[in-house]
């Protein structure tokens, strides 16, 4: 059976991304090594070091640039973490200085979710479990 190991989330500045998604969503650092012009660049969720890494891959690409606007400008989340509370996440990240473009909200039969910018050219959507 597969496994998700690994999954990536594009980047305008790595050592941006690296602050953001350590010191203010909480990640911790697994990997980082050069490679090329540019690092090899993992986080994980603590407890969870050897879960799932998510690679802070620098946009290389024109393509990967465009793609990540039209996405940013369609206010489309590029991923997806859950949290077992998301008000109080959400608390807690707005006293971080974290912008929201979706406050946590509820529709019937669907999860909690809200989506906050993650200053590195994206929007990442949170939600609760039912």
């Amino acid at each position: 059976m597969l496994q998700i190991a690994l999954t990536s989330i594009l980047v305008d500045d790595q050592d941006k991304a690296e602050a953001f998604y350590t010191d203010v969503l909480g990640f911790r650092k697994k990997q980082d090594f050069p490679v090329g012009g540019a690092r090899w660049l993992t986080v994980v969720t603590p407890g969870a070091e050897n879960g799932t890494e998510l690679l802070l891959e620098p946009l290389g690409y024109d393509f990967a640039r465009s793609y990540q606007k039209a996405l940013y400008d369609a206010g489309i989340p590029c991923t997806t973490f859950a949290s077992e509370e998301v008000q109080a996440e959400y608390d807690q990240l707005k006293a971080r200085g974290v912008v929201f473009r979706v406050e946590p909200t509820r529709m019937e039969g669907m999860p909690t979710i809200a989506v906050f910018e993650d200053t590195c050219g994206n929007l990442v959507q949170m939600f609760e479990a039912l």
